[in-house]
């Protein structure tokens, strides 16, 4: 008798993904399907997105299940890629086998920490954390208690360039795929950002852009502001501005003072970078210049 478990890692190494995007034109599905379908595998999930019916940009996922898959998959890729130049599709291939390595990158707040190793411990995201990374010491127990490596690097703007290099040496080392900024408050040089192009994930409130800098909860307690909130995106050059990933909102009154709105803003960055991170790991995320993508 095959175990449960035994089972569910078969059935993992026989699913893959692939994400394409291309000029939208009448036959793509077809196409896509035509393939998976000659090399016996079935489509398990299929989400699309055209930008334009009329010389728009199509995008899709598509998710499926193919026995012996890894005996075939390179077959598979060598013959898709002819298939890709024929009609200019920009895609990707992806194995639900093959876990991403993640590093977190955190400072003294901690509760974007604690929600994504919880979602990780119950098995809700597809990674492996490979490594976390502060400027500050609070998380070293929580970190090192789970048997994850930690790394206490302080921080500061005049060694950024010295701190990013040891960064990026620990990167290598772990080969991490995805970083994970959960509260990590350093801003990131060029440089480290171009090494990750669209894999880093940060997670700010959404005051931006009214309440820049320094305790902005307060700022906007002051201003009564009746909707709070956090943005989770893709990192790039330009501070805070990158592709947003998902957003979410609570309502509040007069009666929250400062303390009960840094508590609903915790809550909701909580959830809103799982979700992101979740959506990554499970490449359900295009990026599309500076928006993305993303099929739920």
């Amino acid at each position: 008798m095959i175990s449960t478990t035994a089972k569910s890692e078969t059935q993992l190494q026989n699913c893959a993904r692939i994400l394409v995007k291309c000029p939208d034109r009448p036959g793509i599905v077809a196409v896509l399907s035509s393939f998976l379908h000659k090399h016996d595998a079935n489509i398990i999930e299929s989400s699309q997105y055209s930008s334009d019916p009329e010389n728009g940009t199509f995008f899709i996922r598509i998710e499926y299940h193919c026995e012996q898959l890894v005996r075939k998959r390179d077959e598979m890729e060598r013959e898709f890629a002819s298939i890709a130049a024929e009609h200019q599709m920009e895609y990707s291939f992806h194995y639900r086998a093959i876990r991403q390595r993640a590093a977190i990158y955190v400072s003294k707040e901690t509760h974007c920490l604690m929600e994504l190793l919880w979602e990780w411990q119950n098995g809700d995201l597809e990674m492996d954390i490979a490594v976390v990374i502060s400027n500050a010491e609070a998380a070293r127990p929580i970190v090192e208690s789970l048997g994850i490596p930690f790394y206490y690097i302080p921080a500061n703007k005049d060694i950024r360039e010295q701190v990013e290099q040891q960064q990026i040496r620990l990167m290598e080392e772990y080969k991490v795929d995805i970083l994970i900024l959960a509260r990590y408050m350093q801003i990131l040089t060029p440089n480290f950002v171009s090494h990750f192009e669209n894999r880093i994930i940060n997670i700010h409130h959404s005051f931006l852009p009214a309440f820049i800098g320094a305790d902005p909860y307060t700022r906007a307690f002051n201003r009564g502001v009746k909707l709070i909130g956090a943005t989770s995106h893709y990192v790039t050059n330009d501070l805070d501005e990158g592709p947003i990933i998902e957003q979410d909102v609570e309502r509040v009154d007069h009666r929250a003072d400062v303390q009960t709105l840094k508590k609903i803003g915790r809550k909701i960055e909580r959830r809103v970078l799982a979700n992101a991170v979740k959506w990554h790991l499970e490449n359900r995320i295009i990026v599309e210049e500076n928006k993305t993508i993303v099929f739920h």
